[in-house]
């Protein structure tokens, strides 16, 4: 089955352009060559301003016709533009050099440059300041090889057609189609605007109904610990919903975001996070401190949830067996960036820790298999400093931004 192909948003810049620069083209060679008539038969102007508007008329007729066969748009809007520049030139030596009103004329090739890019706008900007230098340099010097053709008593008559020829391309043509691009414009970006807005509140919906489902595993786990005498499989389950906790909190705190949906601020979770695992495995009147250092960074919740069972399996563990009941307990939390998407987190407590010889690898225990396995989905690394009292990890990872994997591979 082939997919329909979705034109690109360079695709519809482009043939505006193209549709603008056809417009001017065919529209300045229409009233260039009506200008020409009215110049010849009312004004009594002969001679080379008239054949110039209908040689104009005529050669930028042929060559914006020519477009529809080679396709070359750069060739024909600098071709037309060239053109311009040469038939304004000749006009303004002929009808009064530097004070012609046909001299405005050449504005609308540098606004028209700069219609089509800001290269070209800079290049003719360039080209036409050095022409009216040209051309003042020529009125005030002593080498003339032409004349003012416009008869006295017709110049009113030729300003106004020129002010009228200049402001109608320029307004008419150019701003009208400018005008119709920027409404074009505006109602694509509200529309886009309105599908953004759909797909936030969707993904919203998304986010509170896994939260909402991942409440009920937790609680339906709660409902079968408590119902089961055997401690050891009362603990196991206990361990599950815990972990459960920590992956809908990541969507809880995703739905409850206005913006940035797809990204988690890591400091607040990290504390809701440590103060429920406290809570859930000391009670509410414990002795024990949660240390946190950590910036306001915003990771992807690829990145979080892997994180967050980290942090799960690490602090249940010194909160289960590490940290002893009759003295004050400390667990220390900091993640710092070390690099553009790289980051280092170290968790630490001032428990009993567990054996040297205890191989992550070969264990029976699921936590540490967990916390090694989990630490090599993020890309990264995990090391145990064995020279303080309690247990140290220091892991360094990377922010995934991809589909959540097992932890199995």
């Amino acid at each position: 089955m082939q997919h329909m192909k979705v034109p690109g948003k360079d695709t519809y810049r482009i043939q505006d352009k193209i549709d603008l620069i056809l417009k001017v083209n065919y529209n300045s060679s229409f009233f260039a060559a009506i200008f020409g008539l009215v110049c010849f038969f009312f004004l009594d102007i002969k001679g080379v301003i008239p054949y110039t508007f209908w040689g104009y008329a005529i050669i930028n007729l042929i060559n914006t016709l020519l477009y529809k066969q080679h396709g070359k748009l750069v060739f024909t809007y600098n071709s037309t533009s060239i053109l311009s520049m040469l038939g304004a030139v000749i006009i303004t030596l002929y009808s009064g050099g530097i004070e012609s009103p046909f001299v405005f004329v050449l504005a609308i090739i540098v606004f028209a440059g700069y219609v089509t890019t800001k290269v070209f706008g800079q290049l003719y900007l360039i080209l036409n300041l050095a022409v009216l230098t040209l051309l003042f340099l020529y009125d005030i010097g002593d080498f003339k090889i032409s004349e003012n053709t416009v008869p006295l008593e017709e110049r009113s008559w030729f300003a106004y057609l020129s002010a009228m020829f200049a402001v109608y391309l320029l307004g008419g043509v150019f701003g009208k189609n400018l005008l119709s691009a920027h409404h074009k414009l505006y109602k694509s970006r509200n529309e886009i605007q309105e599908r953004i807005d759909e797909k936030e509140t969707l993904l919203k919906e998304v986010h509170h109904r896994v939260k909402n489902n991942l409440q009920t595993v937790s609680s339906l786990l709660s409902l079968q610990s408590r119902s089961i005498d055997d401690s050891k499989i009362s603990n196991i389950i206990k361990s599950s919903q815990n972990r459960v906790v920590s992956m809908a909190m990541v969507h809880e705190m995703l739905y409850k975001r206005d913006d940035y949906l797809s990204k988690i601020e890591l400091k607040p979770y990290v504390q809701e996070l440590c103060d429920y695992l406290v809570r859930s495995v000391k009670g509410s009147g414990n002795n024990v401190h949660v240390n946190l250092d950590i910036k306001n960074y915003k990771l992807s919740i690829d990145t979080v949830i892997p994180l967050g069972l980290i942090i799960n399996e690490t602090i249940t563990n010194a909160l289960k067996y590490g940290i002893a009941e009759v003295r004050d307990g400390e667990i220390h939390v900091s993640v710092e960036r070390i690099a553009d998407n790289r980051y280092k987190m170290y968790l630490g407590d001032n428990g009993i820790g567990y054996s040297e010889e205890i191989n992550p690898k070969t264990t029976n225990s699921l936590g540490l298999k967990l916390i090694y396995n989990l630490a090599r989905q993020l890309r990264g690394s995990i090391s145990r400093d064995y020279s303080k009292k309690g247990t140290h990890y220091t892991i360094e990872f990377e922010e995934v931004i991809e589909q959540f994997n097992s932890v199995d591979q």
